[in-house]
């Protein structure tokens, strides 16, 4: 169970660390767009910089593989969103993002929360489950998709409008944290297919679910779609959003779908729920609208953008 918590922190670092990285070489990229999938593929895979990140997100991924063998979905989410507390400091410190008096009290709650859902945890009386029906995870996952990519939509027109206020990002955080949500409960359903007892046959076990190809779904969108929101936005606004959304979509929907029980005993109840609860209200804290003035593009970067196009 401990090292299930260590790894969840690991993967707390590797995450905060390639959003933060792939921020820093979007800056220096030219304007990218949903609308032109190909060409934001092409920028963002010529930057050594963006591509250092995206390495750091996919270790993450087996770090939380590793987490959702040995911890309940509910304790793993709120310890997921402790992670915000290090991509504040680090988008603060790399990439000059102020923090503001909402975000630095939401570190506060996060760190409270993280206490309360670690000292919930019970060695042995945490069911952590294997597996689902696929048609339940189905008729959970694609809604929440269209749902995603409806948000995200409505966002990108609104961008488009005059004398509009500047967007803090959050319906895009929103958006991509749900289809995020979808691929959290993905990643658990694999680790449930992880065993060194014949691999071959888990293999084609695995390959039979609807998991891998949520994976492959929630990875291409998500990938294009978080990478435009985040040259937009703050990363510090932006991917708090998105985390709290997955971690509270996961948190409940996950629980459910996978039948996992919350702890008997009341003080680890009050703990657990009152962690998870706390967390959450992180999304609450946040500002829908970024009082910082807009920062024109300097001549090298919109010189580059002309000739990209």
């Amino acid at each position: 169970m401990w090292w299930g918590v260590g790894a969840a922190l690991v993967a707390n670092v590797l995450y905060s660390t390639g959003f933060v990285l792939e921020k820093r070489a979007l800056a220096s990229l030219p304007q990218v767009s949903v609308r032109r999938p190909a060409r934001l593929l092409r920028l963002v895979a010529g930057s050594p910089l963006w591509l250092g990140g995206c390495l750091a997100l996919a270790a993450g991924f087996g770090a939380q593989l590793a987490v959702y063998r040995t911890l309940p979905i509910a304790a793993a989410q709120a310890l997921f969103v402790s992670g915000l507390v290090l991509l504040l400091l680090l988008s603060s410190s790399l990439l000059g993002e102020r923090t503001t008096g909402r975000e630095r009290y939401a570190i506060a709650a996060i760190l409270a929360a993280l206490l309360m859902v670690v000292l919930s945890l019970r060695q042995g009386e945490d069911n952590v489950s294997k597996g689902a029906p696929p048609a339940l995870i189905l008729g959970v996952c694609v809604p929440t998709l269209a749902t995603g990519l409806l948000v995200y939509g409505c966002a990108e027109r609104r961008t488009r409008r005059r004398h509009r206020l500047p967007t803090a990002g959050v319906e895009y955080g929103v958006s991509v944290g749900l289809l995020y949500g979808v691929s959290s409960l993905a990643i658990k359903g694999v680790a449930g297919y992880l065993t060194t007892d014949r691999p071959v046959t888990a293999v084609l076990h695995l390959l039979t679910s609807p998991y891998p190809y949520l994976l492959l779904c929630t990875g291409g969108f998500g990938l294009v779609m978080s990478q435009a929101a985040l040259q937009r936005c703050r990363a510090s606004l932006i991917v708090p959003v998105c985390t709290t959304v997955t971690c509270l979509f996961t948190a409940v929907l996950g629980t459910l779908a996978f039948g996992e029980s919350l702890p008997r005993e009341p003080v680890a109840l009050v703990l657990r729920l009152a962690g998870t609860g706390l967390a959450v209200s992180v999304l609450l804290l946040m500002p829908k609208h970024d009082n910082s003035p807009p920062q024109p593009p300097s001549p090298a970067k919109e010189l580059a953008s002309r000739e990209v196009r």
